[in-house]
């Protein structure tokens, strides 16, 4: 672990974007994808964080990012494309590194569908939790609420946003870049850290804005409440290619 937690560090962000070598385990479809980052001090997130990982700071700070959307399609390499599921996911993440490679590692994730918590609570060990979620869109304004209760205690969202300008693709060395091209994820289960790999086209970026955004999701994953609210961005979605669980 880092003894400067203040300390950038320079990492190579092109390779987790080549797609890995041989047959993805699954894939999915990621739709109408909203990002919203604050910042926070960097000892802040350090405490919630495995120690095996480093925090991937980004001017001084550590950034978490709280990304609701819609998952589609999602099945194993096996699967029946009919099989696939459908539903609504929220994601709360920071970014951390190991290794050289830069990646995501994840607080929480709500997902509406049962199948799929209990599913990706048994291969990757990830912490999801069952959750009631809708999610509405007119014209430019989407409005998303998730309610979280029972395990792992009671957690909302509910966000009201409108889409913006077209930004495209990200171009390495930028802060969209930073926050939104993240391929790889860690995880500790069990005592073991483990990875995996997700292959995509790069994400077509807009602009987003908050109308409304009410959540308690940071507050239920031990963060304090001096974050600041940074950016918030918004996509249309990209076809995925799942790999790993990996050791």
């Amino acid at each position: 672990m880092s003894l400067d937690p203040a300390a950038d560090v320079a990492l190579d962000r092109v390779a987790p974007t080549r797609r890995p070598a041989g047959r993805a385990a699954g894939t999915q479809r990621w739709r109408e994808l909203l990002f919203v980052h604050w910042s926070f001090d960097a000892a802040d997130v350090r405490a919630l964080v495995p120690a095996s990982l480093e925090l991937d700071l980004r001017d001084g700070r550590a950034w978490v990012g709280l990304v609701p959307f819609r998952m589609e399609a999602t099945r194993s390499w096996w699967m029946p494309r009919w099989a696939g599921l459908e539903f609504l996911e929220t994601n709360l993440r920071t970014y951390v590194h190991r290794d050289g490679v830069p990646g995501i590692y994840f607080f929480s994730l709500e997902a509406s569908s049962a199948l799929a918590v209990r599913a990706a609570r048994l291969l990757w060990g990830l912490p999801y939790f069952r959750a009631q979620m809708t999610a509405v869109r007119d014209g430019g304004r989407v409005t998303y609420r998730s309610a979280r209760r029972g395990a792992g205690g009671a957690a909302d969202l509910d966000v009201a946003y409108d889409v913006g300008a077209d930004l495209g693709p990200s171009a390495v060395g930028t802060l969209e870049h930073f926050l939104l091209e993240r391929y790889v994820l860690f995880v500790e289960h069990r005592g073991r850290l483990r990875r995996g790999h997700v292959h995509h086209p790069p994400y077509p970026a807009r602009r987003a804005t908050i109308h409304a955004l009410e959540q308690s999701l940071l507050t239920a994953a031990g963060l304090p409440a001096s974050g600041r609210l940074e950016t918030v961005h918004y996509s249309d979605g990209v076809e995925v290619e799942v790999f790993g669980p990996l050791a």
